[in-house]
């Protein structure tokens, strides 16, 4: 309602200045960028996490393997060097004599990152180690 004066009643204005709007814009601006920050370590943590926890069990199952071969198949070498078990994943099995009755079987999977076929040390993500013994 206009007053005598031409001057709009304080009481009656409704909605926000552009001042005020500008504000809020600001504050939302800065408060998402660490939202964000945040959204992003946790899907790389979610990534990495995933691709160790297949590791594991690639490795588990490499060494289930290996220890159903080594029932009738002790004589032979169970060693391997970046086998590739499901797609990206590279397996390498180092076999350790300690004596003519027992070996260390030692699986390391990982993901290939940089794709060049080979398992570094850098791309590592699990390393089972086992004993097997002769039975027979």
């Amino acid at each position: 309602m206009l007053s005598p004066a031409g001057i709009i009643n304080k009481k009656h204005r409704k909605g926000f200045t552009l001042v005020e709007v500008v504000v809020a814009s600001l504050l939302l601006a800065a408060a998402m960028v660490p939202i964000l920050q945040a959204l992003t370590a946790a899907h790389v943590s979610s990534v990495t996490i995933e691709q160790r926890t297949r590791s594991l069990a690639l490795a588990q199952a490499k060494l289930d393997k290996i220890k159903a071969r080594s029932i009738y198949g002790y004589t032979g070498s169970f060693t391997e060097s970046n086998t590739s078990l499901d797609g990206s994943y590279l397996c390498n099995v180092v076999d350790t004599s300690i004596s003519s009755n027992l070996r260390k079987i030692t699986v390391s999977v990982g993901y290939d990152e940089n794709g060049n076929g080979a398992l570094t040390s850098g791309e590592v993500e699990v390393t089972l180690a086992t004993y097997i013994a002769n039975r027979w």
